[in-house]
């Protein structure tokens, strides 16, 4: 039983379990947890479906509900992931595009199942808070014309090279 005080519910039509599993196989600090079967008939399921998934993506608590397909996700919610270089960038990026999803702009890209997820290096995160505005601006311009990031490119921005 899930008894973190705080935890992300994400609403899945059907196959929560689904992506909780390909979360936990695609990031570290991520597992599956309990599965909860519906105990009787429901307005978008049967009993015995799965109505609930307690799942943890990148040691953040979260919740799957099979609540049906009335609800969408939106870019008003997305997981930011902070990667190291662009080995990194690239391994999760491509498990979620190359796995159902799609490729957005700026480190942006969206699962199988509409959840947003932003794959941002952390050079790109460091040139966004420098103090040089300089920096910041020549990361931003470069990250403008991105959809995966490509590190060497930001890094090269950060030093003032096209």
């Amino acid at each position: 039983m899930n008894m973190t005080k705080n935890t992300i519910c994400l609403w899945y039509n059907h196959d929560a379990e689904e992506a909780a599993h390909f979360y936990a196989e695609t990031f570290p600090n991520s597992s599956v947890g309990t599965v909860v079967l519906a105990p009787g008939d429901y307005p978008s399921g049967k009993a015995g479906d799965v109505i609930t998934v307690d799942f943890t993506v990148l040691g953040i608590p979260c919740i799957g509900l099979n609540g049906g397909p009335m609800f969408k996700h939106n870019e008003a919610f997305s997981f930011q992931v902070t990667t190291e270089d662009q080995e990194e960038t690239d391994r999760y990026w491509n498990a979620i595009v190359n796995h159902g999803g799609q490729e957005s702009e700026c480190g942006w890209c969206k699962d199988k199942w509409g959840i947003s997820w932003q794959i941002i290096p952390l050079v790109l995160l460091e040139a966004s808070y420098s103090l040089d505005l300089g920096v910041a601006k020549r990361a931003f311009d470069a990250m403008l014309q991105m959809k995966k990031i490509d590190v060497a490119t930001i890094e090269a921005a950060v030093r003032g090279q096209s």
